[in-house]
């Protein structure tokens, strides 16, 4: 065991004091913790506080990084859980495979993929990582060994995905992955002038394309609200002509800075220029995957921009009926205070449920927003945001959050009581801490 400053979100918000022990072997022991919790950590690709816990002990699951097999006839993947995304593609994609849900970054593990349930650009299309995870085992605290399915050990299997490794440790997981002709996407970005366009772009869009997702400027105001580019695609066909390369070397994002560069200023100089990035308001091109998937993945350590107190992203999600009104609501209340987001990402969710009891994709609308870490003003901020998401019956992403209550909580995700049961007794996390307190 060690005590190591590496283990922090990738928001980098908040600070915890803790310890780590790192994984090896699929066959090992959890250590014995007599008073003290544990939380299995796997690449710290969480955004707030589900993977951290204070005074505890990670279980760090880097060291579960080998493949046992795969199937190349049908494309079924077994492998352990600390295998990143990234290896897997690197494995898989020459075969004519790819991942059936991806979200924004390949540094991920596939036990935190699992845990948090992750969802990409095709939610409307294929629902979320859960639907095509076939089966896992679970290590818990007490030494027992659960192989999990939908048919054996069935109520852990749901509470385990989405369950935020609060469940036990998942030691190895089987995925079934999706057939591809080739490694390259055609892809179109088209620019829309207001909120109203984004809808109407969603709603053509989601017919003919698996893949959907918007950026949008959250400064715009008046006419402009939610002025964005939208990007859709598809896996190219099988008799593609063009060939582009895979991107060469990333950058690096070189020092750690004594203050924030992410500002109003800079902010605003950003949205206006990457709004109007293209000449033409339609753009066409066929692209390697890792560009159209994983953009941020090009810049390392690129959450180094918001300084040393580091940022908090916000994503919720809001059921169809009410969606425009919310997200209206939300970026009004975002640009009237002045404090604008890198990163804005809109997407409608569809109709595909997870079999995890926390899953926090469902029917609807997600946005998601990152701000630099301001103190007390962007945490008052995101409450303002909270009152809109909770009157329209939506809910909080729990693997991007640091703040909210245990009210929001329970109130986006009212499985949570029947989920406790399947708890660990000896694991805990920041989070969980956080929202299980008794609300006013």
């Amino acid at each position: 065991m060690a005590k190591y400053k590496g283990y922090q979100s990738w928001g980098r918000y908040p600070q915890v004091r803790q310890e780590a022990y790192r994984l090896h072997w699929r066959d090992a022991r959890l250590p014995v913790m007599p008073n003290r919790f544990m939380l299995p950590y796997g690449n710290g690709r969480s955004y707030g506080d589900s993977c951290l816990l204070e005074g505890g002990l990670l279980l760090d699951a880097r060291g579960l990084d080998r493949f046992i097999a795969f199937d190349p006839a049908v494309g079924l993947l077994r492998c352990e859980a600390g295998v990143m995304l990234a290896a897997i593609l690197e494995r898989v994609v020459p075969q004519g495979w790819f991942l059936p849900v991806t979200p924004g970054t390949r540094y991920i593990t596939v036990g935190g993929a699992i845990a948090n349930d992750v969802h990409g650009k095709n939610h409307h299309r294929a629902g979320t990582w859960g639907c095509y995870v076939q089966r896992f085992e679970l290590l818990r605290s007490t030494g027992e060994r659960l192989v999990c399915s939908a048919d054996q050990n069935p109520d852990w299997f749901k509470a385990t995905i989405g369950g935020l490794g609060l469940t036990g440790v998942i030691l190895w997981a089987e995925i079934a992955l999706k057939r591809i002709s080739n490694p390259y996407i055609d892809g179109e970005t088209i620019r829309f002038r207001n909120l109203e366009q984004f809808f109407e772009l969603a709603a053509d869009s989601d017919r003919d394309y698996e893949y959907t997702v918007a950026w949008l400027d959250c400064l715009a105001r008046g006419r402009s609200l939610g002025r964005g580019l939208f990007t859709r695609g598809n896996h190219a066909a099988a008799l593609c002509r063009q060939r582009p390369k895979a991107p060469g070397r990333r950058l690096s994002f070189p020092v750690e800075l004594p203050f924030s560069l992410v500002n109003s200023t800079t902010l605003r100089l950003f949205n206006s220029l990457y709004y109007h990035k293209q000449f033409s308001r339609y753009q066409r091109a066929i692209s390697h995957y890792e560009p159209f998937f994983y953009p941020l993945d090009g810049i390392r350590a690129w959450n180094r921009l918001y300084g040393p107190k580091g940022f908090l992203q916000y994503q919720c999600v809001v059921p169809p009926q009410d969606s425009y009104k919310a997200v209206e609501g939300i970026l009004n209340r975002i640009a009237a205070s002045r404090t604008g987001s890198f990163l804005a990402v809109l997407k409608v969710f569809g109709h595909h449920s997870s079999p995890g009891m926390l899953s926090f994709p469902r029917l609807g609308v997600t946005l998601a927003l990152d701000f630099p870490n301001r103190g007390e003003p962007t945490i008052q901020l995101l409450d303002r945001l909270d009152d809109i998401v909770g009157a329209a019956n939506g809910a909080v992403y729990p693997a991007k959050d640091a703040r909210m209550s245990s009210l929001i909580f329970r109130k986006g995700f009212p499985a949570w009581e029947r989920f406790t049961a399947y708890v660990d007794p000896g694991f805990s996390s920041n989070f969980w801490r956080r929202v299980m307190e008794k609300s006013g």
